[in-house]
């Protein structure tokens, strides 16, 4: 079954999901989700783990407990993982059959669909309990073209590849902006951003053909908001994702890009042997690229320098702003200040 919007904000006793998988590159979700959603997750399950905090386990959701089973109290388990091909780990059936048979909800972003395995939908429909697919959807509108309200300043996050922190990003902007009491909306385009704000496209399972109808559909959605966030995917190069990346560049149609990358990363992500594009040639086609539909510019620097101690990460930031003389911040050790005054300052030469 496809997730309706909002109805995934209603959650508040969430129970995620990475038993045997609590690493940084296959947690991503249920860590982004212990940061996010912090005050609605009851526990984390990993029998590896179990008596721990969770933030022993993840560094972040101090105070959420790690068990080896699912809570009577529970009202969800969420999928936790994000796996290279998205695929269920098949040791889980039983912890999802056992949330079913208790009449508890159970979402997945994973490619692999609960609502196509018999089991789990025979289980779903005996006791009560649903399957959300945050992944299935029914997108079927092609871009028109058509221009956005004057109003809406769209910024959109960019990378040098997968899995750099785009959506962090785009969060921390929208918080540091709405800090400041502007009106300013996140537009998740992924699974995990989906299962934080609860509302979304998730545009890497979007037929090719509306990927761009579907990124501005979701901006047409929220248009009446005065900043636009659009969660980036993927990377207008790799060899894998770039369609997906070039869609959301002409259907959101952004005034400005904010381009993330990580510190010390040379090769594309999940293929070895494959090196990243250097950085000002990247930034280069993504001014280009977007410029093709909407003229857009990148603003600023996103950077993640989680394997730098913070005396290197000062002389990154301090190398790469003087080099292509835009703000540069790590959204995490900085704040997010520099990219929304950027953001802020476009707004003004842009709309006025």
């Amino acid at each position: 079954m496809k997730y309706e919007p909002s109805a995934l904000s209603n959650y508040r006793r969430i129970v995620l999901l990475t038993d045997g998988y609590s690493t940084p590159f296959l947690a991503k979700t249920a860590i982004n989700l212990l940061r996010y959603r912090c005050d609605d997750i009851a526990a984390v399950i990993d029998r590896e783990f179990s008596g721990q905090d969770a933030f022993d386990v993840f560094g972040t959701g101090a105070g959420v407990p790690v068990l080896d089973g699912v809570p009577d109290d529970a009202d969800s388990v969420f999928i936790g993982i994000a796996p290279p091909g998205g695929k269920l780990p098949e040791s889980w059936r039983d912890v999802i059959c056992d949330a079913l048979r208790r009449g508890i909800d159970v979402v997945s972003g994973l490619h692999d669909f609960l609502s196509d395995n018999p089991e789990f939908v025979s289980l779903s429909e005996a006791h009560g309990g649903k399957l959300i697919d945050v992944r299935r959807n029914v997108e079927k509108q092609t871009a028109t073209a058509a221009a956005f309200r004057d109003g809406c300043l769209r910024i959109h996050t960019v990378g040098h590849d997968c899995s750099v922190g785009k959506m962090v990003a785009t969060f921390e902007v929208e918080r540091e902006l709405k800090r400041r009491g502007l009106d300013a909306v996140f537009l998740a385009t992924g699974q995990t951003g989906i299962m934080i704000s609860g509302e979304g496209v998730p545009i890497d399972c979007v037929v090719a053909d509306f990927v761009n109808g579907a990124a501005e559909s979701l901006v047409r959605r929220n248009e009446q908001h005065d900043f636009v966030l659009v969660e980036g995917q993927g990377c207008i190069s790799h060899p894998s994702f770039s369609a997906v990346t070039l869609g959301l560049l002409h259907g959101c149609a952004p005034h400005g890009l904010i381009y993330c990358y990580e510190v010390g990363r040379e090769q594309v992500k999940g293929l070895d042997g494959v090196p990243l594009l250097p950085m000002r040639r990247l930034i280069q086609a993504y001014e280009m690229a977007a410029s093709l539909r909407h003229p857009c510019s990148v603003i600023g620097i996103a950077m993640n320098s989680r394997q730098l101690n913070e005396s290197e990460a000062q002389s990154e930031r301090e190398r790469v702003s003087q080099e292509f003389g835009l703000p540069v911040c790590d959204v995490y050790r900085d704040g997010a200040g520099v990219l929304a005054d950027a953001v802020v300052q476009l707004r003004q030469e842009v709309i006025g």
